[in-house]
């Protein structure tokens, strides 16, 4: 069982910056590939970032390429998903996800099996 607790989200102007974290429980963090995803109202939940469990190899989907980044911290049990240039379509909640073990990311929720409760982000223009 692995809890995952999410933070850093707000409100934003269109533009600006924040830096979501997610903690995770457990000791078996860093065979976990991360994941982030968002999901706006009236919308399904869509991929946003994903690490595999050693970080080698990440995905950002197109609408969020060089603006966002994603990096894990396996000393801290922690992953983060920078946002720069912040857009009001980058409004929704955001969770991230665990995938274990030892695996590569994947790009669909359901491969994944831990979730957060998620967080708020507001971008306003």
């Amino acid at each position: 069982q692995v809890d995952l607790v999410e933070s850093g989200g707000g409100l934003v102007q269109a533009g600006g910056s924040l830096r979501l974290s997610c903690e995770a429980s457990g000791r078996t963090f860093a065979s976990y590939a991360m994941g982030w995803f968002r999901q706006a109202p009236g919308k399904e939940r869509e991929i946003v970032a994903a690490t595999s469990w050693d970080g080698r190899s990440t995905y950002y989907t197109d609408s969020v390429k060089g603006r966002f980044t994603i990096s894990r911290d396996n000393a801290k049990n922690t992953v983060y998903l920078q946002m720069t240039s912040l857009k009001p379509e980058d409004t929704a909640v955001y969770y991230c996800a665990a995938k274990g073990y030892f695996s590569d990311y994947d790009v669909f929720p359901q491969g994944y099996d831990y979730w957060g409760q998620g967080t708020q982000v507001t971008v306003s223009s």
